[in-house]
Protein backbone atom coordinates (compact mmCIF):
# COMPACT_ATOMS: atom_id res chain seq x y z
CA UNK A 1 0.00 0.00 0.00
CA UNK A 2 1.62 3.39 -1.35
CA UNK A 3 0.73 6.04 1.14
CA UNK A 4 2.13 9.88 0.71
CA UNK A 5 5.84 10.69 2.40
CA UNK A 6 4.35 13.72 4.14
CA UNK A 7 2.04 11.45 6.10
CA UNK A 8 4.42 9.15 7.10
CA UNK A 9 7.78 10.97 7.59
CA UNK A 10 6.95 13.14 10.39
CA UNK A 11 5.13 10.53 12.82
CA UNK A 12 7.73 7.72 11.75
CA UNK A 13 10.54 10.37 12.38
CA UNK A 14 9.36 11.49 15.98
CA UNK A 15 9.15 7.67 17.08
CA UNK A 16 12.91 7.38 15.22
CA UNK A 17 14.72 10.31 16.64
CA UNK A 18 13.28 10.70 19.81
CA UNK A 19 14.17 6.64 20.66
CA UNK A 20 17.12 6.92 19.32
CA UNK A 21 18.28 9.89 21.27
CA UNK A 22 17.48 7.81 24.06
CA UNK A 23 19.49 4.69 23.17
CA UNK A 24 22.19 7.24 21.99
CA UNK A 25 21.94 8.68 25.55
CA UNK A 26 22.30 5.18 27.14
CA UNK A 27 25.40 4.16 24.56
CA UNK A 28 26.99 7.31 25.83
CA UNK A 29 26.48 6.11 29.69
CA UNK A 30 27.64 2.90 29.26
CA UNK A 31 30.55 4.34 27.07
CA UNK A 32 31.49 6.58 29.97
CA UNK A 33 30.49 4.46 33.06
CA UNK A 34 31.43 0.60 31.59
CA UNK A 35 34.04 0.53 28.38
CA UNK A 36 36.50 1.71 31.12
CA UNK A 37 36.26 -1.28 33.01
CA UNK A 38 35.13 -3.68 30.74
CA UNK A 39 35.56 -3.49 26.94
CA UNK A 40 33.82 -6.78 26.81
CA UNK A 41 30.74 -5.81 28.99
CA UNK A 42 30.13 -2.65 27.25
CA UNK A 43 30.15 -3.97 23.74
CA UNK A 44 27.34 -7.11 25.21
CA UNK A 45 25.38 -4.24 26.27
CA UNK A 46 26.26 -2.17 23.24
CA UNK A 47 25.13 -4.84 21.52
CA UNK A 48 21.58 -5.35 22.74
CA UNK A 49 21.35 -1.36 22.94
CA UNK A 50 22.07 -0.85 19.26
CA UNK A 51 19.37 -3.51 18.38
CA UNK A 52 16.69 -1.35 19.80
CA UNK A 53 17.44 1.30 17.29
CA UNK A 54 18.59 -0.42 14.69
CA UNK A 55 15.34 -3.00 14.80
CA UNK A 56 13.21 0.51 13.70
CA UNK A 57 14.94 0.03 10.30
CA UNK A 58 14.57 -3.47 10.17
CA UNK A 59 10.99 -3.07 10.68
CA UNK A 60 11.11 -0.32 7.79
CA UNK A 61 11.76 -3.07 5.61
CA UNK A 62 10.36 -5.61 7.23
CA UNK A 63 6.67 -4.57 8.05
CA UNK A 64 6.47 -1.13 6.86
CA UNK A 65 7.22 -1.43 2.67
CA UNK A 66 7.44 -5.07 3.37
CA UNK A 67 10.69 -5.54 0.84
CA UNK A 68 11.41 -9.20 0.08
CA UNK A 69 14.82 -9.93 0.39
CA UNK A 70 15.85 -13.23 -1.18
CA UNK A 71 18.95 -15.03 0.00
CA UNK A 72 20.68 -17.49 -2.27
CA UNK A 73 23.61 -19.40 -0.43
CA UNK A 74 24.57 -23.45 0.28
CA UNK A 75 23.29 -24.57 3.22
CA UNK A 76 26.33 -24.51 4.90
CA UNK A 77 26.91 -21.16 4.83
CA UNK A 78 23.86 -20.09 5.68
CA UNK A 79 23.93 -22.42 8.31
CA UNK A 80 27.33 -20.69 10.03
CA UNK A 81 26.06 -17.13 9.43
CA UNK A 82 25.84 -14.97 12.43
CA UNK A 83 27.91 -17.69 13.88
CA UNK A 84 31.47 -16.69 13.09
CA UNK A 85 33.49 -13.46 12.49
CA UNK A 86 32.70 -12.50 8.61
CA UNK A 87 34.76 -9.78 6.37
CA UNK A 88 31.37 -9.12 4.29
CA UNK A 89 32.23 -8.06 0.57
CA UNK A 90 29.73 -7.02 -1.55
CA UNK A 91 28.62 -4.90 -4.14
CA UNK A 92 27.14 -1.74 -3.96
CA UNK A 93 24.08 -1.97 -6.07
CA UNK A 94 21.29 0.16 -4.21
CA UNK A 95 20.63 3.15 -1.87
CA UNK A 96 20.24 0.62 0.73
CA UNK A 97 22.29 -1.84 0.34
CA UNK A 98 23.93 -1.39 4.02
CA UNK A 99 20.14 -1.60 5.27
CA UNK A 100 19.67 -4.95 3.54
CA UNK A 101 22.76 -5.82 5.37
CA UNK A 102 21.24 -4.78 8.47
CA UNK A 103 18.51 -7.45 7.58
CA UNK A 104 20.16 -10.15 6.82
CA UNK A 105 22.67 -9.64 9.68
CA UNK A 106 18.96 -9.84 11.61
CA UNK A 107 18.34 -13.00 10.68
CA UNK A 108 21.12 -14.34 11.44
CA UNK A 109 21.13 -12.91 15.19
CA UNK A 110 24.13 -10.46 14.74
CA UNK A 111 22.37 -7.03 14.07
CA UNK A 112 23.86 -5.23 17.16
CA UNK A 113 27.44 -6.68 16.07
CA UNK A 114 27.12 -5.62 12.49
CA UNK A 115 29.99 -3.41 11.71
CA UNK A 116 31.06 -1.61 8.13
CA UNK A 117 33.62 0.81 6.69
CA UNK A 118 32.25 4.15 6.44
CA UNK A 119 33.10 7.65 4.88
CA UNK A 120 33.69 10.01 7.80
CA UNK A 121 30.75 12.56 7.68
CA UNK A 122 28.11 9.42 8.36
CA UNK A 123 29.27 9.65 12.00
CA UNK A 124 27.63 12.75 11.96
CA UNK A 125 24.68 11.52 10.81
CA UNK A 126 21.75 12.24 14.14
CA UNK A 127 21.24 9.39 15.76
CA UNK A 128 21.64 6.74 13.23
CA UNK A 129 25.29 7.92 12.75
CA UNK A 130 26.18 8.56 16.67
CA UNK A 131 24.88 5.03 16.88
CA UNK A 132 26.87 3.35 14.75
CA UNK A 133 30.09 5.55 16.36
CA UNK A 134 29.56 4.42 19.76
CA UNK A 135 29.20 0.28 18.14
CA UNK A 136 32.48 0.96 16.95
CA UNK A 137 32.28 1.17 13.12
CA UNK A 138 35.13 2.37 11.34
CA UNK A 139 34.79 6.16 9.60
CA UNK A 140 37.56 6.78 7.31
CA UNK A 141 38.38 10.54 4.98
CA UNK A 142 39.23 8.75 1.64
CA UNK A 143 42.79 9.58 1.91
CA UNK A 144 45.19 6.83 2.18
CA UNK A 145 48.06 8.65 3.91
CA UNK A 146 45.04 8.88 7.01
CA UNK A 147 43.20 6.04 6.77
CA UNK A 148 45.76 3.85 6.64
CA UNK A 149 47.03 4.01 10.89
CA UNK A 150 43.00 4.28 11.59
CA UNK A 151 42.44 1.21 9.45
CA UNK A 152 44.52 -0.77 11.01
CA UNK A 153 43.76 0.68 14.82
CA UNK A 154 40.40 0.23 14.62
CA UNK A 155 41.04 -3.66 12.67
CA UNK A 156 43.66 -4.59 15.74
CA UNK A 157 40.74 -3.69 18.49
CA UNK A 158 38.42 -6.13 16.86
CA UNK A 159 40.66 -8.90 17.69
CA UNK A 160 39.19 -9.63 21.20
CA UNK A 161 35.50 -8.44 20.11
CA UNK A 162 33.46 -11.30 22.40
CA UNK A 163 30.63 -12.29 19.92
CA UNK A 164 30.45 -12.86 16.10
CA UNK A 165 30.53 -9.78 14.03
CA UNK A 166 30.34 -8.65 10.20
CA UNK A 167 32.52 -6.18 9.24
CA UNK A 168 31.20 -4.74 5.83
CA UNK A 169 33.56 -3.18 3.04
CA UNK A 170 32.28 -2.07 -0.01
CA UNK A 171 35.47 -1.76 -2.31
CA UNK A 172 33.55 0.19 -4.93
CA UNK A 173 34.30 3.03 -2.66
CA UNK A 174 30.53 4.54 -3.85
CA UNK A 175 26.86 3.44 -4.73
CA UNK A 176 26.71 2.03 -8.05
CA UNK A 177 24.86 4.75 -11.29
CA UNK A 178 24.97 4.79 -14.91
CA UNK A 179 27.32 7.70 -14.90
CA UNK A 180 29.37 5.74 -12.95
CA UNK A 181 29.10 3.13 -14.38
CA UNK A 182 30.43 4.80 -17.67
CA UNK A 183 33.14 6.51 -15.99
CA UNK A 184 34.55 3.44 -14.78
CA UNK A 185 33.90 1.73 -18.37
CA UNK A 186 36.31 4.50 -19.81
CA UNK A 187 39.01 4.25 -16.75
CA UNK A 188 39.28 0.50 -18.06
CA UNK A 189 39.51 1.11 -21.40
CA UNK A 190 42.13 3.32 -20.74
CA UNK A 191 44.15 1.01 -18.50
CA UNK A 192 43.92 -1.99 -20.34
CA UNK A 193 41.33 -3.47 -17.45
CA UNK A 194 38.52 -5.51 -17.90
CA UNK A 195 35.53 -3.63 -18.91
CA UNK A 196 32.87 -3.16 -16.19
CA UNK A 197 29.35 -3.49 -17.04
CA UNK A 198 27.44 -4.20 -13.63
CA UNK A 199 30.04 -3.66 -11.16
CA UNK A 200 32.47 -0.88 -10.18
CA UNK A 201 36.09 -0.82 -10.71
CA UNK A 202 37.25 -2.16 -6.83
CA UNK A 203 39.83 0.27 -5.05
CA UNK A 204 41.96 -2.80 -3.09
CA UNK A 205 43.73 -1.10 -0.44
CA UNK A 206 41.57 -1.44 2.42
CA UNK A 207 40.59 -4.82 1.83
CA UNK A 208 44.02 -6.12 1.43
CA UNK A 209 44.38 -3.88 4.85
CA UNK A 210 41.74 -6.11 6.20
CA UNK A 211 43.04 -9.21 5.25
CA UNK A 212 46.26 -8.80 6.73
CA UNK A 213 45.32 -7.31 10.39
CA UNK A 214 42.00 -10.18 10.63
CA UNK A 215 43.11 -13.04 9.03
CA UNK A 216 44.30 -14.45 12.27
CA UNK A 217 40.93 -14.37 14.34
CA UNK A 218 38.53 -13.99 11.41
CA UNK A 219 37.75 -16.96 9.62
CA UNK A 220 35.67 -16.37 6.52
CA UNK A 221 35.12 -14.09 3.88
CA UNK A 222 31.77 -13.48 2.99
CA UNK A 223 31.19 -12.67 -0.95
CA UNK A 224 27.25 -10.69 -1.43
CA UNK A 225 26.09 -10.18 -4.42
CA UNK A 226 23.41 -8.14 -4.28
CA UNK A 227 20.79 -7.65 -7.76
CA UNK A 228 17.21 -6.10 -8.28
CA UNK A 229 14.67 -8.43 -10.68
CA UNK A 230 13.57 -6.86 -13.58
CA UNK A 231 10.04 -6.82 -12.34
CA UNK A 232 10.99 -4.65 -9.13
CA UNK A 233 11.98 -0.88 -8.96
CA UNK A 234 15.10 -0.26 -7.04
CA UNK A 235 14.56 0.27 -3.14
CA UNK A 236 14.81 3.81 -1.86
CA UNK A 237 14.46 5.03 1.47
CA UNK A 238 11.67 7.37 0.08
CA UNK A 239 10.22 4.17 -0.97
CA UNK A 240 10.52 2.58 2.68
CA UNK A 241 8.49 5.29 3.80
CA UNK A 242 6.33 5.44 1.43
CA UNK A 243 5.52 1.80 1.91
CA UNK A 244 6.10 0.77 -1.04
CA UNK A 245 7.56 -3.02 -1.58
CA UNK A 246 10.52 -4.18 -3.81
CA UNK A 247 12.32 -7.18 -4.04
CA UNK A 248 15.84 -7.58 -3.62
CA UNK A 249 18.01 -10.73 -5.00
CA UNK A 250 20.85 -11.56 -2.76
CA UNK A 251 23.63 -14.20 -3.41
CA UNK A 252 26.24 -15.55 -1.00
CA UNK A 253 29.35 -16.98 -1.33
CA UNK A 254 31.79 -18.33 1.28
CA UNK A 255 35.22 -18.20 0.84
CA UNK A 256 38.15 -19.34 3.87
CA UNK A 257 40.35 -16.83 5.20
CA UNK A 258 42.84 -19.35 5.20
CA UNK A 259 42.60 -20.25 1.43
CA UNK A 260 43.68 -16.36 0.77
CA UNK A 261 47.22 -15.48 -1.21
CA UNK A 262 49.84 -14.43 1.56
CA UNK A 263 51.12 -11.21 -0.42
CA UNK A 264 49.56 -8.03 -0.41
CA UNK A 265 49.66 -7.76 -4.36
CA UNK A 266 47.93 -11.47 -5.08
CA UNK A 267 44.89 -10.41 -2.23
CA UNK A 268 44.62 -7.59 -4.30
CA UNK A 269 44.58 -9.06 -7.18
CA UNK A 270 42.15 -11.76 -5.79
CA UNK A 271 39.43 -8.94 -5.06
CA UNK A 272 40.48 -8.04 -9.03
CA UNK A 273 39.41 -11.26 -10.36
CA UNK A 274 36.20 -11.52 -7.64
CA UNK A 275 34.69 -8.36 -9.28
CA UNK A 276 34.97 -9.66 -12.60
CA UNK A 277 33.44 -12.87 -11.02
CA UNK A 278 30.62 -11.26 -9.44
CA UNK A 279 29.99 -8.59 -12.49
CA UNK A 280 29.80 -12.19 -14.93
CA UNK A 281 27.15 -13.56 -12.55
CA UNK A 282 25.44 -10.53 -12.74
CA UNK A 283 25.36 -10.95 -16.35
CA UNK A 284 23.94 -14.61 -15.35
CA UNK A 285 20.94 -12.65 -13.41
CA UNK A 286 20.15 -10.08 -16.44
CA UNK A 287 19.22 -13.36 -18.21
CA UNK A 288 17.83 -15.17 -15.74
CA UNK A 289 16.31 -13.10 -13.35
CA UNK A 290 17.01 -15.35 -10.55
CA UNK A 291 20.64 -16.91 -9.08
CA UNK A 292 20.37 -20.55 -10.36
CA UNK A 293 23.61 -21.37 -8.95
CA UNK A 294 22.80 -21.51 -5.27
CA UNK A 295 19.73 -22.57 -3.46
CA UNK A 296 16.64 -20.41 -2.06
CA UNK A 297 16.72 -19.96 1.64
CA UNK A 298 14.18 -19.46 3.72
CA UNK A 299 15.08 -16.17 5.91
CA UNK A 300 11.11 -15.54 7.11
CA UNK A 301 10.35 -12.50 8.59
CA UNK A 302 11.01 -12.29 12.74
CA UNK A 303 8.53 -10.73 14.50
CA UNK A 304 11.27 -8.66 16.83
CA UNK A 305 11.63 -5.58 14.78
CA UNK A 306 7.42 -5.45 15.18
CA UNK A 307 7.76 -5.98 18.98
CA UNK A 308 10.54 -3.59 19.31
CA UNK A 309 8.52 -0.84 16.99
CA UNK A 310 4.90 -1.17 18.79
CA UNK A 311 7.01 -0.47 22.51
CA UNK A 312 8.76 2.41 21.33
CA UNK A 313 5.44 3.65 19.76
CA UNK A 314 3.30 2.83 23.39
CA UNK A 315 6.05 4.60 25.35
CA UNK A 316 5.97 7.75 23.16
CA UNK A 317 2.81 7.83 23.26
CA UNK A 318 2.10 7.64 26.78
CA UNK A 319 5.07 10.21 27.20
CA UNK A 320 3.82 12.56 24.92
CA UNK A 321 0.13 12.36 26.49
CA UNK A 322 1.71 13.11 30.13
CA UNK A 323 3.94 15.81 29.04
CA UNK A 324 1.31 17.48 27.13
CA UNK A 325 -0.83 16.99 30.19
CA UNK A 326 2.11 18.27 32.29
CA UNK A 327 2.97 21.21 30.41
CA UNK A 328 -0.07 22.95 28.92
CA UNK A 329 1.87 23.60 26.01
CA UNK A 330 -1.38 22.66 23.44
CA UNK A 331 -3.45 25.77 25.49
CA UNK A 332 -0.96 28.60 24.27
CA UNK A 333 0.24 30.19 21.10
CA UNK A 334 4.36 29.91 22.25
CA UNK A 335 2.95 26.13 22.68
CA UNK A 336 1.98 25.11 19.81
CA UNK A 337 4.65 27.44 18.07
CA UNK A 338 7.11 24.78 19.94
CA UNK A 339 5.27 22.03 18.83
CA UNK A 340 5.01 23.07 15.08
CA UNK A 341 8.96 23.99 15.09
CA UNK A 342 9.52 20.31 16.85
CA UNK A 343 7.62 18.87 13.84
CA UNK A 344 9.41 20.87 10.81
CA UNK A 345 13.09 20.10 12.78
CA UNK A 346 12.01 16.18 12.31
CA UNK A 347 11.07 16.76 9.18
CA UNK A 348 14.19 18.56 8.20
CA UNK A 349 16.26 15.42 9.61
CA UNK A 350 14.63 12.97 8.07
CA UNK A 351 14.75 15.19 4.82
CA UNK A 352 18.81 15.01 5.44
CA UNK A 353 19.27 10.90 6.17
CA UNK A 354 16.96 10.12 2.58
CA UNK A 355 19.24 12.76 0.95
CA UNK A 356 22.20 11.13 2.37
CA UNK A 357 21.05 7.63 1.36
CA UNK A 358 19.93 8.78 -2.16
CA UNK A 359 22.72 7.49 -5.12
CA UNK A 360 22.38 10.29 -7.60
CA UNK A 361 24.08 12.37 -4.39
CA UNK A 362 26.80 10.36 -3.91
CA UNK A 363 30.37 11.23 -4.44
CA UNK A 364 32.52 9.15 -6.37
CA UNK A 365 35.90 8.13 -5.31
CA UNK A 366 38.61 9.44 -7.11
CA UNK A 367 40.68 7.08 -8.87
CA UNK A 368 44.44 7.87 -9.08
CA UNK A 369 45.71 7.97 -12.97
CA UNK A 370 47.62 5.02 -13.43
CA UNK A 371 50.18 3.64 -16.10
CA UNK A 372 47.82 0.66 -18.27
CA UNK A 373 50.92 -2.40 -18.45
CA UNK A 374 51.12 -1.74 -14.41
CA UNK A 375 47.92 -0.85 -12.70
CA UNK A 376 47.14 -0.05 -9.17
CA UNK A 377 44.37 1.54 -7.63
CA UNK A 378 45.55 3.23 -4.88
CA UNK A 379 42.36 4.08 -2.68
CA UNK A 380 40.88 2.69 0.55
CA UNK A 381 37.94 1.15 0.76
CA UNK A 382 34.83 3.30 1.97
CA UNK A 383 31.28 2.55 2.29
CA UNK A 384 29.27 5.50 1.04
Amino acid sequence: MAISAAAVIVPLGILFFVSGLVVNLIQAICFVLIRPLSKSTYRRINRVVAELLWLELVWLVDWWAGVKIQVYADHETFQLMGKEHALVLSNHRSDIDWLIGWVIAQRSGCLGSTLAVMKKSSKTLPVIGWSMWFSEYLFLERNWAKDESTLKLGLQRLKDYPQPFWLALFVEGTRFTQAKLLAAQEYAASSGLPIPRNVLIPRTKGFVSAVSHMRSFVPAIYDITVAIPKSSPPPTMLRLFKGQPSVMHVHIKRHLMKDMPETDDAVSQWCKDLFVAKDALLDKHIAEDTFSDQELQDTGRPIKSLLVVTSWACLLIFGALKFLQWSSLLYSWKGIALLAFGLAFVTFLMHILIRFSQSERSTPSKIAPVKPKNMEVHLADKQH
